[in-house]
């Protein structure tokens, strides 16, 4: 029997997307590292939280990196496959990849 998904709604996603972002911005040095990554600076994070692209790169940067994902699945108290599933649910179809 398949896995019911952890993350099964893009207001979900968006969610664990915003509580990495809350852990993400507590670190200077990770704030430093997504916004060299992305290119948006650290006084453009609130404003910018409202995009879904933006929400997808954080999360995209977020699981780019195993240590990443299980520091802020520790600290969240969330199971470590729901970032990726947050990514998924975000990116919908675009985010498919067929090879």
């Amino acid at each position: 029997m398949a896995r019911r998904p952890l993350i099964q709604s893009v207001d979900a996603a968006e969610t664990l997307a915003l509580n990495a972002l809350g852990w993400l911005v507590a670190d200077d040095d990770l704030v430093q590292s997504f916004s060299s990554a992305s290119g948006a600076q650290p006084e453009m994070f609130a404003e910018l939280a409202t995009s879904r692209s933006f929400l997808v790169s954080l999360l995209e940067f977020l699981t780019s990196d195993d240590s990443r994902v299980l520091a802020f699945s520790s600290a969240a108290g969330v199971d470590p496959m729901m970032p990726v599933e947050a990514l998924r649910q975000l990116q919908g179809r675009a985010g498919m990849n067929w090879t």
